[in-house]
């Protein structure tokens, strides 16, 4: 009788730290590309989590990108990492517009014990899947950002963590009265990933 072996993926504390840190990149990009933070043109086409995706070819934006990932992990492999906010802001004003907010839950024993869990390897990739696609259809339910806009990053962390030099104490920059839309959210088994983005209401919305 034919016999069939499934294997199950481990999951260790420095594999969910690299899976999200990397996860974040990847976000990044699809919002600045999707909100038309940069031209169009300065973005080239990959395929990550059985996706096309985005990611910007301004030399600038990589190196930033790349330094939050090296950092956002090494908090997150510390189990220190609560959120982190990617923040778009008028050019001209500074006013904040939208607030892309990832909560982080971490699985406290896991860091403190250094045990492992288990998860599909594609269960996790369906996950990150689902909340790509709402990044990629944003423009549907969020407003027109008719303005040249500029972006920032906030990473709310435990209180004894040892802030970077290149890192600065921030405002939470948040927005009056927004409207708020719930996004999926994908777990994996040691960090859970929550996703909300809150934008600023039209002054013409009927009362």
């Amino acid at each position: 009788m034919a016999s069939r072996t499934v294997a199950k993926d481990i999951i260790t504390l420095r594999g969910s730290a690299a899976i999200v840190s990397e996860f974040f990149g990847y976000a990044a990009n699809s919002i600045l590309y999707n909100r038309g933070i940069y031209p169009e043109e300065s973005f080239a086409k990959v395929k990550k989590y059985g996706l096309p995706m985005l990611l910007t070819n301004d030399e600038g934006v990589k190196s930033f990108i790349s330094n939050l990932n090296a950092q956002l992990s090494e908090w997150l492999e510390a189990g220190k990492l609560q959120r982190v906010v990617l923040v778009i802001m008028s050019k001209g004003t500074n006013e904040v517009l939208e607030r892309w907010n990832f909560s982080i839950e971490t699985d406290s024993e896991v860091v403190e014990k250094g045990v492992s869990r288990e998860k599909s390897d594609k269960e996790i990739m369906r996950e990150i899947q689902a909340i790509m696609r709402q990044i990629a259809s944003s423009i549907t339910y969020l407003p027109c950002l008719d303005e040249s806009c500029v972006f920032d990053v906030l990473a709310y962390t435990d209180k004894d963590v040892a802030v970077p030099f290149t890192w600065i104490e921030s405002d939470p920059k948040l927005i009056a009265n927004p409207q708020m839309v719930k996004l999926h959210s994908f777990d994996t088994k040691i960090h859970k990933v929550d996703t909300l983005v809150s934008y600023k209401n039209d002054e013409w919305d009927e009362q």
